[in-house]
């Protein structure tokens, strides 16, 4: 992976911001609103400097959570009132557009 700059770090920290409680996003949607060239750049930033954001808010392409995130934010997404149904949140209901 190329090195990653602060300017990519703050665009995903600013998209991952923005995403109001109730919906959504995928990598892939995060990846494209900052203009990366891969969502494994997102999930890395996410990985390392995103525990003041609302990282739950943030799910793989097929719905899902990461598998060792899946319980915690299955729970956080559902205070918020986004409900999964066999542990995949339905995109088309809750996706968050940038």
């Amino acid at each position: 992976m190329a090195a990653i700059t602060e300017a990519q770090v703050e665009a995903v920290r600013r998209l991952v911001a923005s995403i109001p409680p109730g919906s959504v996003a995928t990598y892939g949607d995060i990846a494209h609103a900052a203009d990366l060239s891969s969502p494994r750049i997102v999930a890395w930033i996410m990985r390392t400097d995103s525990a003041d954001l609302p990282w739950h808010r943030v799910i793989r392409a097929s719905g899902r959570p990461a598998p060792h995130l899946t319980t915690r934010q299955l729970e956080r997404l559902r205070a918020e009132g986004v409900l999964a149904a066999d542990g995949r949140v339905p995109l088309q209901e809750y996706r968050h557009t940038f």
